[in-house]
C-alpha cells in the first residue's frame, strides 16, 4: 500500500499539518491551485505573553486576482521577516529549544524569496528535518497531473502509483460527493488529529499554534508528542 498525502503549503503549519505528512508514504504541496487570500497559505499562529498571535507575510496583489500558489510573490516592500523574527524571539527566547532552533527559521526568513510557496515549503521541509521526518515531498506544479478538484487529486495518486489518499477530515462532505474516486482503485482514508497537550510558556495550555512553539518548547520530545495526537 502507498498512501499519498496532498495539502496547500501553509506558513510555518501547526502540528497535524506535519503528521499527516508523516503519516503518508509521498506528501505533495498543492501548489498548482488558486491562492486564497488571508488564509493559512500566507499565515499563522504563534503563542504570546497576551494570547494567540497572527503572523502573515505580505504578498502581492494588485492585477493578480486568479494567482495558484505558485506564482503568488511576496510584497517586500514590507518588511515582514523583521517583524516576525522579533515576534518569535520576543516570545520564545527563554523557551528550552530556542537557541537551537530559531536560528536556521531566522535565516530562512532573512532570504531573498520571491515566491510565497518557495519560502513556506523551505520552512515546511526544515521543520520536517529538525523533528525526524522523512517522507519524500513533491510540488504538484512539477507534476504532470492536471485536471480540478478530485479528479486533480486522483491524477496525483495515480502518477505517484498511491492506492490510498489521506485527505484532511474537513474535506470529507466534498470527497464523499467525488465522482472520480469511486471505482478508480484509489482509497480515501481522513487523517485523525487530536491535539496533544504539552509544556508552553505563558500560563494556560493553548492549542492549534503553529508547530514551531511545539518544537521549541519540546526539542527532542517533538516527534513523540506530535505523533501521539494522531488517533486512528
Amino acid at each position: 500500500m502507498t498512501v499519498a498525502a496532498i495539502m496547500q503549503p501553509s506558513y510555518i503549519p501547526w502540528a497535524g499539518y506535519l503528521a499527516m505528512i508523516e503519516r503518508a508514504d509521498v506528501f505533495v504541496f498543492l501548489d498548482s491551485v488558486q491562492f486564497a487570500r488571508r488564509s493559512w497559505q500566507q499565515r499563522n499562529r504563534i503563542k504570546s505573553s497576551a494570547g494567540e498571535l497572527m503572523l502573515t507575510i505580505p504578498v502581492l496583489k494588485k492585477g493578480r486576482r486568479d494567482q495558484t500558489i505558485n506564482e503568488v510573490e511576496i510584497d517586500r516592500t514590507i518588511k515582514f521577516a523583521e517583524k516576525h523574527e522579533a515576534a518569535i524571539r520576543n516570545n520564545y527566547a527563554g523557551a528550552p529549544n530556542f537557541d537551537e532552533f530559531a536560528p536556521v527559521l531566522f535565516d530562512f526568513l532573512r532570504q531573498d524569496h520571491r515566491y510565497l510557496s518557495t519560502l513556506t515549503i523551505d520552512i515546511i521541509e526544515w521543520l520536517m528535518r529538525s523533528i525526524g521526518f522523512t517522507t519524500p515531498t513533491y510540488r504538484s506544479s512539477a507534476l504532470g497531473a492536471t485536471g480540478r478538484k478530485d479528479e486533480l487529486l486522483l491524477a496525483i495518486c495515480r502518477e505517484l502509483d498511491a492506492d490510498t489518499y489521506l485527505s484532511a477530515p474537513a474535506s470529507k462532505d466534498y470527497l464523499d460527493e467525488s465522482a472520480c474516486f469511486p471505482g478508480s482503485g484509489v482509497e480515501i482514508v481522513y487523517h485523525k488529529y487530536e491535539h496533544p497537550v504539552y509544556p508552553q510558556q505563558f500560563g494556560d495550555f493553548l492549542p492549534y499554534m503553529s508547530a514551531v512553539d511545539m518544537l521549541f518548547n519540546t526539542g527532542n520530545d517533538c516527534r513523540e508528542i506530535l505523533m501521539s495526537g494522531v488517533a486512528e
